[in-house]
């Protein structure tokens, strides 16, 4: 199949066609007002038949001609766009259109252009009653052929015999489907999970492995926030981030935060003040994700003001952020003292960055005032020559600026990249028009209890996916650099040819950049839910759903009728010998509370097995519990409360569960969930 007939072609000439069939037969009704006003057109008393002038019937016929000519190529498109049509059991090519609707097109398509040829000769042949009459026999033989016809097809050949007439499509889009979402070399193990370890196994394999993490991103903003918010004008997010950085000549795996501006927590926010002193937030804030003090907070390795801790000296200033959304105007003349608050102690910062647009003179100011609906910058006498004006500032609106035929994931993440600090942002390149791939909603694949805060995906319909381009947003001047992720996919290679140094090779991600790139979160998440039903290769089970899996609603968020988000971490495969970065989920049977399977994907861009999807099938000798089984079992042990019931005695008023992570050790499954009291 060419697919880029599909993706790219076909809907362009669909929407082609479509324009130009709106506008005949608008046309067409248009002139038959027209000459029934002026006479062209009349309809004789005594016999009630039309009559028409010369005139009007070589336009009347010449635009009927044209009308069935372009519907006729419609009827040739359709015959391909039957591979993209959603049916009631799968999207793609079913029986009935293989063996029935797709010659009914192609005969329907003629028998419009032989229409079409005799109201072209009706001017000459004058007889309007034979280009009537065929024209009427096109309309009974399309309701034979396009409707009739297949449902027989369908009711007494397929629908008794379904299973085997459908088996060679099924199979096809079962192939399709999982090469459009990129699972066709998941690499699927079964697994004969123990339960009863011998003594001290487990730890020895704990202290092999840094993924156990008992910061839990989700849960530890307020500590953050508590612990490295310094003034109030200054917020984390409420879910934090996960990285790696080199800390010690060791790679490890860390929490990871922006100390963004809240404008929200100012003490009098006016206008001056939102717009041009709180310009910025400072710094990353980094904790180890598997250590803690004594006391129970984090282990830090970058905090305070200006930052402190084991990273090398970066560019610290955040002019462009997740929280940015109000423009701000930096940049001074020479000799004026400085107006932005660059630390709770000092105002001795000045934007140098290249980016902004220049306000200096009275025409942008004029421009960017009403752009803002803001009269405060005609007014204000915080503007002067040296001024620019900061907007669009989130690293998502800066992405889809440049590039808007990109979708962002929705969870971005900031790192320090070569002495800067920068947002990362995976990006992808969809479709809707991937042949014989099966229709999803983004929006719902995505969601899970992680999406209230890191926000919804957008709402569309797709049937290909691919992590296309990955880029990075400068956290102090804004500029956005795009990168060739996956430069095999079609798509990225048709927009760069069209807006050509767009989107930059692979080859030019510094090696500082590639250490912190990972497998995206919202791509997945698509995944995993497209492999909860096409692991099944065999159409017969895939027809039966005999193995459909789902993922488990989140155990730790009982009021949440949510799916359990995936979790970074860094895990040791069986057969591996060494951990690595990986992102990780689980399915359990359908209706089920079991453990079915355990998916994960290499996260570790670095890694050569970057991208390779691995899952551990549960054997059906032995029930493996799942995440609500274990966490229920966890919740009700006489032993955890009595291990928390002095922390409790010494004020704390409830315990708070963190993410319960999943991760192969002892040739079992371990569950973990850190408590916070």
């Amino acid at each position: 199949l060419d697919y880029k007939f599909y993706v790219f072609e076909l809907p362009l000439w669909q929407s082609f066609l479509s324009f130009l069939l709106t506008a005949v037969a608008f046309s067409l009704v248009a002139a038959l007002m027209v000459h029934f006003a002026t006479g062209g057109l009349r309809i004789l008393r005594a016999t009630g038949r039309p009559q028409l002038t010369q005139a009007a019937r070589v336009h009347l016929s010449v635009l009927t001609g044209v009308l069935l000519v372009l519907y006729g190529l419609q009827n040739l498109l359709d015959r391909y766009a039957l591979l993209l049509t959603p049916g009631t059991l799968f999207t793609g090519l079913h029986y009935t259109d293989d063996h029935s609707r797709v010659g009914a097109k192609l005969v329907i398509a003629v028998i419009s252009f032989l229409v079409a040829a005799l109201f072209f000769a009706n001017p000459i042949i004058k007889r309007g009653i034979y280009p009537a009459a065929a024209l009427v026999l096109m309309v009974v033989s399309g309701l034979i052929l396009g409707l009739i016809y297949p449902a027989v097809v369908q009711s007494f050949v397929v629908a008794p015999n379904q299973p085997d007439k459908e088996n060679p499509y099924m199979r096809q889009h079962i192939d399709m489907t999982r090469q459009a979402f990129g699972i066709d070399d998941t690499e699927i193990t079964e697994y004969e999970a123990v339960t009863q370890v011998r003594a001290g196994q487990l730890k020895a394999d704990a202290e092999a492995l840094p993924g156990i993490r008992l910061m839990d991103p989700a849960v530890i903003g307020p500590t953050y926030e508590q612990l490295q918010q310094v003034r109030g004008y200054y917020t984390f997010p409420e879910a934090l981030d996960v990285d790696r950085y080199i800390i010690d000549g060791k790679e490890t795996d860390v929490v990871v935060a922006a100390r963004e501006m809240n404008l929200g927590g100012l003490p009098d926010q006016n206008w001056n003040n939102i717009h041009t002193v709180y310009t910025h937030g400072y710094g990353l804030v980094i904790a180890y994700g598997n250590r803690r003090q004594t006391d129970g907070q984090p282990e830090w390795i970058v905090r305070d003001i200006p930052p402190v801790g084991k990273l090398k000296d970066h560019e610290s200033r955040i002019y462009f952020g997740e929280q940015s959304t109000q423009y701000a105007i930096v940049g001074r003349e020479e000799g004026q003292d400085p107006i932005e608050l660059d630390t709770p102690n000092g105002r001795s910062n000045v934007y140098s960055g290249k980016g902004g647009v220049p306000i200096g003179n009275a025409l942008n100011r004029m421009l960017y005032s009403a752009k803002f609906m803001d009269i405060n910058l005609l007014l204000t006498d915080r503007v002067n020559s040296q001024s620019k004006i900061l907007y669009n500032r989130t690293p998502k609106e800066r992405v889809q600026q440049v590039a808007p035929w990109l979708t962002v994931d929705s969870n971005i993440y900031p790192a320090v990249v070569d002495g800067r600090t920068v947002w990362i942002v995976d990006a992808y390149t969809t479709s809707s028009s991937y042949p014989n791939s099966q229709l999803v909603n983004l929006r719902n694949s995505a969601a899970d209890t992680q999406s209230r805060v890191l926000g919804a995906q957008v709402d569309a319909n797709i049937n290909y996916i691919r992590n296309s381009v990955k880029a990075v947003v400068d956290a102090y001047d804004g500029t956005v650099t795009l990168y060739a992720w996956d430069e095999a996919d079609p798509i990225l290679q048709t927009y760069s040819r069209a807006f050509p140094d767009t989107v930059q090779p692979k080859s030019a991600i510094s090696a500082d950049l590639r250490s912190h790139l990972r497998y995206p979160e919202d791509l997945f998440k698509v995944q995993r839910e497209i492999l909860g039903r096409y692991h099944m290769t065999n159409p017969y089970t895939w027809y039966a759903q005999s193995d459909l899996w789902q993922v488990p609603n989140d155990p730790v968020k009982a009021s949440a009728d949510a799916k359990e988000p995936p979790y970074f971490l860094s895990i040791k495969w069986p057969g591996d010998e060494n951990p690595v970065f990986s992102q990780t989920t689980v399915f359990v049977p359908r209706g089920r509370s079991n453990l079915a399977s355990y998916l994960s994907v290499v996260a570790e861009a670095t890694s050569p097995d970057y991208g390779k999807l691995r899952v551990l099938r549960m054997s059906d000798t032995h029930q493996i519990d799942g995440p609500g089984q274990t966490f229920n079992a966890i919740n009700t042990d006489p032993k955890v409360a009595e291990t928390l019931r002095p922390f409790l005695n010494q004020g704390a008023s409830s315990a708070t569960y963190g993410n319960l992570l999943t991760l192969p050790m002892g040739n079992g499954l371990l569950y973990v969930a850190p408590i916070y009291t």
